[in-house]
């Protein structure tokens, strides 16, 4: 069995400007588990662990739904949370791109894989990257930090553009220094387009 996803890697520039942001935050605030820059990706579906037929079916489902997507580039946006400000239990950064076609790219993956017998995620799609993970609530003056900044992050300058050529599908390995991911398989973007 394998623990799978399917996502968007993150090119070494990005990979970078992330690791700048990380560093930064991480001097006010060390209580959140950060992410290592090199692993974090942009998230289209989870589908857990996948036996060996499933695993086939998921990798075909992903290149059906990348052949009629163009290649397309986006930028990270503004920080956020999931949970509540009093207890976040993620740090995730935003993700623009006003073409749609990473909107597009998600409800073509998700309709293949459902045609495949998939459970899909029926939660509204919010692109973001994530920072940090919190397990244990935040003491007030941490959660003030925390807001402070995000605040200041809001106000960062623009990212640098990046260009999307193919989708990966994943394997997710839980180790106890945190999840290690490996590309299983690359599945280029629009090969339909020629």
């Amino acid at each position: 069995m394998t623990r799978t996803f399917i996502a968007l890697e993150q090119d070494e520039s990005l990979q970078r400007y992330l690791g700048e942001i990380i560093h930064r935050m991480t001097q006010d605030l060390p209580g959140p588990r950060w992410v290592d820059p090199a692993g974090i990706h942009l998230t289209l579906a989870f589908l857990g662990e996948l036996n060996d037929q499933q695993l086939a079916e998921a990798t075909r489902a992903a290149e059906l739904s990348a052949r009629s997507i163009p290649s397309f580039e986006y930028r990270l946006s503004h920080p956020g949370i999931f949970g509540s400000p009093r207890q976040p239990r993620v740090i995730w950064i935003g993700v623009e791109e006003p073409a749609g076609n990473l909107q597009l790219l998600h409800h073509q993956l998700n309709l293949e894989l459902a045609q495949r017998g998939f459970e899909i995620d029926t939660r509204p799609f919010a692109p973001h990257l994530t920072l940090a993970r919190i397990k244990a609530p935040l003491r007030p003056e941490e959660q003030q930090r925390l807001q402070r900044l995000l605040a200041v992050q809001d106000r960062q300058p623009r990212s640098p553009l990046v260009r999307v050529r193919h989708l990966s599908v994943m394997k997710s390995e839980l180790m106890r220094a945190g999840a290690r991911y490996t590309s299983l398989r690359n599945v280029p973007l629009g090969l339909d387009k020629g």
